[in-house]
């Protein structure tokens, strides 16, 4: 006997009208009236009397009625002691995140889950995906968001939609600001700041080719912000992900580009097997949830 079915017969118990009942159940009348005939088969008596203007409780329904109304009430109060008890959990969630669009869908994810959790406190470390991935392994991080290419042989992870475009940071008054896209050629003659990472530094090696040879390489930052100061004083073109550029003042600081395009994703990882906090257990289980739901 289904706890939903229960509810439909109590509510036709109340209003004594299978018309009534079904409209505030917003079933139709047919719907309902099966519905209450299987579950007279299934308990193997007769519990409504149907007359001609209402309808009555037989001696059988009317202890099913007084049952019914005891279990729902069980039923409604272990439910809430559930959501109290989900509503507790509490602690803090170490999470390792690159300077990436992909933020926008980790907001998301978070704010979703601090509205089910509103106890868990997240700890955001900003770095690289090598330095985030070193931390992971060492369990100073629970969650990391890396961006591609990285090794993910010892971690489980969820890749995500958001595309990651490779651009050029520079001032609003260089030449180079008026084209709509940015070539490896525009570049070989201008002082550069390229990532550290030895990755990243290979993926950007094949999108120059053979010119990677001439370029002037002044420096090399792991934090867009800070090749942002050394590109406003008018040192180099800072090479970066467009995401995080992309919330400046553009008076000050634009980005353009790479043609062709430069692109990869970020993925949400964590270390295989590593033990969690139930805090951290419940974040996976919403982003496999929220994520899973999006890409479906």
């Amino acid at each position: 006997m289904e706890i939903r079915v229960l509810r439909y017969f109590l509510m036709v118990a109340k209003e004594e009208s299978i018309t009534k009942a079904a409209n505030r159940l917003h079933l139709t009348q047919p719907t309902l009236s099966r519905q209450l005939s299987q579950m007279e088969e299934e308990v193997g008596v007769k519990l409504l009397e149907r007359g001609a203007r209402k309808i009555t409780l037989t001696p059988e329904g009317i202890l099913l009625r007084r049952r019914a109304e005891e279990i729902l009430q069980l039923v409604d109060k272990t439910e809430q002691e559930l959501l109290e008890q989900e509503m507790q959990v509490q602690g803090k969630i170490t999470m390792g995140c690159g300077e990436a669009a992909s933020m926008e869908v980790l907001a998301e994810l978070i704010r979703a889950f601090r509205e089910k959790y509103p106890l868990v406190q997240f700890d955001m470390f900003t770095a690289t995906a090598d330095l985030v991935k070193e931390r992971m392994d060492q369990g100073w991080i629970d969650i990391g968001l890396l961006l591609e290419p990285i090794d993910m042989e010892k971690y489980d992870f969820i890749r995500l939609d958001t595309v990651e475009r490779w651009a050029v940071l520079m001032c609003p008054t260089d030449p180079l600001a008026a084209k709509d896209a940015i070539t490896a050629k525009d570049l070989l003659s201008k002082p550069l700041i390229l990532p550290q990472r030895p990755n990243v530094q290979s993926e950007l090696m094949n999108w120059f080719g053979m010119d990677y040879e001439k370029l002037n390489i002044a420096f090399t930052s792991n934090l867009t912000m800070n090749s942002a100061v050394l590109v406003s004083h008018g040192l180099a073109y800072a090479m970066t992900m467009e995401g995080p550029v992309s919330f400046w003042d553009s008076k000050k600081l634009v980005y353009k580009p790479l043609s062709p395009a430069l692109t990869t994703t970020g993925v949400l990882a964590w270390k295989r097997s590593q033990p969690f906090s139930i805090a951290t257990v419940k974040f996976i289980e919403h982003v496999k949830c929220f994520l899973g739901m999006a890409q479906a």
